[in-house]
């Protein structure tokens, strides 16, 4: 988990946020990622559009469900990670199986500049996504330095 703490950019942590859908998540969480300097302005685009042809929603064992978005090495400048938990949940289609939606709460997006570090974020976060307390935990944190504490107190 310690890259996951590395990378996740503080300015770009939305806690509680009123997400209308999934594109306004993947917009909101990309608009901070560019403000932060990390990515290009294709990104959110190219986030988007790879969300309709590759879902990343994941139905998880407890109450809330995940979604990684992400795109594409050419639309970052720097990696990061920004997370959003929401306030009710936002419909993503599943990545198993596309034809069917899932319920999301927790959104990490996540612009990696190396196709390799994406394979290696995602199963860091997996991680994260298997613990169900720590999820609780995290969708109850109301401050970026407290979810970052917390990552960081669990990756030990």
């Amino acid at each position: 988990m310690k890259a996951l703490c590395n990378l996740l950019v503080k300015s770009a942590i939305l806690l509680n946020y009123p997400a209308k859908d999934a594109g306004d998540v993947v917009s909101a969480l990309g608009d901070r990622l560019l403000a932060a300097g990390l990515v290009k302005d294709s990104f959110v685009q190219a986030a988007l559009t790879r969300e309709q042809s590759m879902p990343t929603g994941m139905p998880l064992n407890g109450k809330i469900n995940a979604a990684i978005p992400h795109t594409d090495v050419e639309h970052v400048l720097k990696p990061g990670v920004a997370m959003a938990t929401l306030t009710h949940p936002v419909i993503f289609h599943n990545m198993a199986s596309p034809e069917d939606t899932v319920e999301v709460k927790l959104v990490f997006l996540l612009a990696l500049d190396q196709p390799k570090a994406q394979i290696e974020m995602l199963q860091e976060i997996a991680g994260v996504l298997q613990n169900p307390s720590l999820i609780e935990t995290l969708m109850n944190i109301n401050s970026p330095d407290e979810l970052i504490a917390t990552l960081k107190n669990k990756a030990g």
